[in-house]
């Protein structure tokens, strides 16, 4: 009798278990995503997590001011502070590091906003991060990471994969027994090339992706969740560089973000190949925790409704 009230206890437990993988191309902002869940759902991050990311931070920084003194270069610029030449010269050779490699050009404006009018505090004796500082903090996924979190009376594990091409060979091993597939796609990446390929346009990617991902069977039954991330850089970009000239079949106005939001959408959506199936779209800025707050919560309605035979409430 023990062993069967064992069996039925493990049978409810596993039951109340909900898989997410959350897959996209690099640069997307799946990792602050699940940043995130660690802020609202968990305990958010030790002392020794914020001290790690403090480094990245520093890193992050050094790698930004590059940017700038090469650009600055480029420009035939040149420096009002006489210090300032031999400062470059310091942070050049302070980290053997490349912009490609850590810092892709949305985040220059992410830093231009948090981390370049906080100086003084970034470099005060005691600074740790704060939650936005860990949100805002830059790098890359490797591996596979996998994060809890308690939602209601159903426990979450969230799967983050890297996203660019060299790791998603990875991707197989996540994707048996999934409940919900979460696919982020960074909307500001419409005039953006890839890390990793400077010929490829970061949203041509996300949908290439999205369309191999959608014929795989593996998620026929799985409910789809849609990200479109970074609307609020998106907002900034498309009055100064218009969408038709990425994506001339857009025919709308250049600078009305509801027209553009929603022709990206309808591209994915378009892609998705199985009846009965629907992409559920939601149009997220991952570093606004009261916003990704709310969209969990209408997430987790459509994981229920969509897994009412296979999970016990």
């Amino acid at each position: 009798m023990e062993i069967e009230k064992m069996i039925r206890k493990d049978k409810k437990t596993q039951a109340r278990q909900v898989k997410i993988l959350l897959l996209g191309a690099g640069e997307s902002g799946k990792s602050t995503i699940l940043k995130q869940m660690r802020i609202i759902y968990s305990e958010g991050f030790r002392l020794d997590e914020r001290k790690e990311v403090r480094q990245v931070i520093f890193s992050n920084m050094i790698v930004a001011f590059k940017i700038i003194a090469e650009e600055m270069r480029e420009l035939g610029l040149e420096y009002e502070n006489e210090k300032s030449q031999e400062y470059e010269r310091i942070i050049a050779s302070a980290a053997d590091i490349g912009p490609d490699d850590t810092f892709p050009t949305q985040c220059q404006m992410a830093m231009k906003g948090l981390y370049y009018s906080n100086i003084d505090r970034l470099f005060a004796k005691d600074y740790l991060p704060s939650d936005q500082d860990v949100l805002r903090s830059r790098l890359r996924t490797t591996g596979i990471t996998e994060t809890l979190f308690e939602l209601g009376q159903l426990n979450y594990h969230m799967f983050d994969v890297g996203g660019q091409r060299s790791e998603r060979k990875k991707w197989v091993h996540c994707f048996e027994g999934v409940h919900c597939l979460m696919f982020v796609a960074a909307l500001s990446g419409y005039d953006q090339c890839l890390v990793e390929d400077k010929t490829a346009n970061q949203m041509q990617e996300a949908l290439l992706l999205f369309e191999s991902i959608m014929s795989l069977t593996w998620f026929k039954s799985s409910s789809i969740i849609l990200f479109l991330n970074k609307t609020d850089l998106f907002r900034e970009k498309i009055a100064e560089k218009p969408v038709s000239d990425y994506f001339p079949d857009y025919t709308g106005a250049s600078n009305d973000y509801k027209a553009t939001s929603e022709y990206f959408a309808n591209k994915f959506r378009a892609l998705n190949r199985t009846e009965d199936r629907e992409i559920y779209v939601h149009f997220t800025n991952a570093t606004d925790t009261n916003l990704l707050k709310l969209t969990m919560q209408s997430v987790q309605d459509t994981i229920i409704q969509s897994n009412l035979t296979t999970l016990i409430l």
